[in-house]
């Protein structure tokens, strides 16, 4: 759905353009290691809400205020 509403916005040329300039700023083999990066980061915050929602439920205060 999101991939979509992306696509809708960009045309095909954007997007290679914007590929072609990330592979120049940065090259073919350092984007598998800022690929490794975001993921870690990516699952670092989600557990790091995780728990707080886990700190929350345990003391009784609502998180869905």
């Amino acid at each position: 759905m999101i991939t979509g509403f992306i696509l809708g916005m960009f045309g095909v040329w954007q997007v290679v353009l914007v590929v072609l300039a990330i592979l120049l700023l940065f090259g073919g083999k350092k984007i598998p290691e800022l690929m490794r990066g975001l993921g870690g980061g990516i699952k670092e915050f989600k557990d790091a809400t995780k728990e707080d929602k886990e700190d929350a439920t345990s003391k009784g205060i609502d998180s869905n205020k």
